[in-house]
């Protein structure tokens, strides 16, 4: 069976034996040679050696500016001979005692590569961390490469070298860095640090921590988006000499940006790749480039009808036995942005759920705990005066440091976003609260993240589905408001049905739900030539009985059905489904009438 054996142990073996691209990419086609490759998200430094053939899977948050580097290069030896040696997959060349590298030499080779600052998938739940970890391989199945006590750090302006006593190589020199304080004075020669832990690995979400590994790659550069999720196969690179606060630094332009961009590999590790995956989701049970258990594998599912009628009636329970906020909700947890055009981002389903009974306090946590067991990755926001007012929403570049300093919204496709208002209380929004709110409402309406370059501002694709919780309906824009009508015996009973909604939920129960929320997201739905037809009729009545519907109303209409058929196994749309998402839209604007004037005066 192949395995991680047969993949390069070293970057010379790499460089050696597949000269081209093409003949290790379909090496790599083959998942078990993925599954036997330790995962560094989840294996301890300490287990790991420079040069090491790892994993690490995560978000792309940054891209840092191209670096030139030596593919080949010639060393002349004591002797006076002269030969070349690869730099390809390397941040330190290997030098014996006594070489010296001729920069000057007409074989030396410069190549272009590029960075990505990764990290581990920001509002990961915990059971897919646990899922991805038992999928871990052992770190004694791999051969470890040598260590990096024979290493050379390159860089294309350092020459200086000096000999190690009793040693076989040669190393740079590599004084630590000199504290600098505020007011500019160098004090000592300690090995401080100027810039933080938690600035350096850029968390996206407060109070979760993400891991952080920087990713050079060596083509396709123009294939790589930001915020997208990626699983890189590479070499392993935690030489001591990468980390910036060990160099002397007596005149330097910037050393927040030499710090930043050369933090401790111990912190954050470097991955020379040459293997890559773009992941089309972060659900580890449908991953194919991890071993799934055998008895998970075996296990036998019911159809997807089935799994649906039971997540429906668990959404029911949890929504106070309001079936029509059960389909909603539904609808919203498989939606996903299918199609852009210049105008318009289709397929997103912002919901709104309004209406909330006051005498729940506690229904939006209690619904995220369920919320959380279900998807992959989420994140539960409380709309507080302090967190709009002083938390970051947006990437912004720091120009001092040269980083894209993350914010709460720099997430990765398909992160289930809950937005909870019940918490808001009066007060004024500051500077900080109207550019929150203005984020928010943007990514809602386009689903596009805007970063801030001081400057000027980029926008960047999102596929971020929004759930906002209220009272009454929400400040924030939504595709779909949907105030909930709840049943008074069912408000009573609330505490009860969460403990059942949990004691339902058991493990088996669980697996089918997450595979298919997964599964439903990513299936194809098509509308064939004779039910577009009856669409088109069906909207021209629709107009006749209400001038105010819109082509909004209609595409509203299409989202909606889409998404009822995929959640019954469909894959084509059908008169059945059409109108029963009409009948639901019908019944939504219903119960929108009945909300005060001021709250449902607009289209949704």
């Amino acid at each position: 069976m192949p395995s991680a054996m047969d993949l390069p142990k070293t970057p010379d073996e790499l460089v050696a034996q597949h000269s081209g691209s093409s003949e290790l990419k379909d090496l790599l086609k083959d998942p078990s040679r993925w599954h036997s490759i330790p995962i560094l998200n989840y294996t301890p430094m300490h287990k790991l050696k420079d040069q090491t053939l790892v994993r690490f899977r995560g978000m792309i948050q940054d891209m840092m500016d191209p670096e030139i580097y030596l593919e080949r290069y010639e060393v002349k030896s004591p002797d006076g001979s002269q030969h070349l040696k690869d730099g390809k997959y390397r941040d330190c060349l290997k030098m014996a005692t006594g070489e010296e590298i001729d920069y000057n030499a007409e074989g030396n080779i410069h190549g272009e590569r590029r960075t990505m600052f990764v990290v581990s998938v920001p509002g990961l739940n915990n059971w897919s961390r646990e899922h991805e970890k038992q999928c871990c391989p052992q770190i004694e199945l791999i051969n470890l490469a040598q260590s990096p006590s024979s290493a050379k750090k390159r860089t294309l302006d350092e020459q200086e070298s000096m000999e190690v006593d009793g040693a076989d190589e040669t190393i740079f020199k590599r004084p630590c860095m000199k504290e600098i304080q505020p007011d500019g004075e160098k004090v000592g020669n300690t090995k401080s640090t100027v810039l933080g832990s938690e600035y350096l690995l850029n968390s996206p979400l407060p109070g979760r921590p993400s891991m952080a590994c920087m990713v050079k790659v060596y083509e396709d550069f123009d294939t790589y988006q930001l915020n997208s999720v990626v699983d890189f196969v590479g070499f392993l690179s935690v030489d001591s000499s990468l980390d910036a606060a060990t160099l002397e630094i007596d005149d330097c332009e910037n050393l927040s940006e030499l710090q930043a961009t050369h933090p401790s590999p111990f912190l954050i590790p470097r991955l020379h790749a040459f293997g890559v995956q773009i992941l089309p989701h972060s659900n580890p049970l449908l991953d194919k480039s991890l071993r799934q258990p055998i008895e998970q594998c075996e296990e036998a599912y019911p159809s997807q009808l089935a799994v649906h009628k039971d997540l429906r009636m668990l959404l029911k329970l949890c929504l106070f036995d309001d079936d029509l906020a059960a389909e909603y909700m539904l609808s919203h947890l498989i939606s996903t942005v299918y199609s852009r055009s210049e105008m318009q981002s289709i397929g997103k389903f912002a919901l709104n759920l309004c209406n909330l009974p006051k005498e729940c306090v506690e229904f939006s946590t209690k619904l995220y705990e369920i919320l959380e067991l279900l998807l992959p990755a989420s994140h539960y926001l409380p709309m507080t005066l302090d967190t709009l007012n002083t938390a970051a929403f947006a990437p912004k570049k720091d120009y001092e440091t040269n980083k894209l300093v993350s914010g709460i919204l720099q997430l990765a496709p398909h992160t289930h976003l809950i937005l909870d208002e019940t918490c808001m209380q009066q007060g004024k929004l500051e500077a900080n609260g109207v550019y929150a709110v203005q984020h928010l409402a943007h990514l809602i309406n386009n689903q596009e993240l805007k970063c801030d370059f001081q400057y000027y501002q980029i926008d960047y694709q999102a596929n971020i589905p929004v759930l906002v919780l209220s009272e009454g309906r929400s400040m924030l824009p939504s595709d779909f408001v949907m105030p909930i009508n709840a049943d008074a015996k069912a408000v009573e009973l609330y505490s009860e049905s969460l403990k059942a909604a949990h004691h339902y939920l058991k493990p088996s129960r669980l697996q089918q739900f997450r595979k298919y929320l997964t599964t439903a997201r990513i299936s194809s739905f098509s509308v064939s030539e004779e039910h577009t037809e009856m669409i088109q009729q069906d909207f021209v009545d629709m107009r006749k009985a209400n001038v105010k519907s819109n082509a909004d109303d209609l595409h509203g209409l299409l989202v909606l059905s889409r998404l009822l058929g995929i959640a019954r196994g469909k894959e084509t749309l059908d008169k059945e489904t059409w109108q029963l998402a009409t009948e639901f839209e019908a019944k939504r604007r219903q119960r929108l009438q009945s909300l005060p004037k001021s709250a449902s005066q607009t289209r949704n």
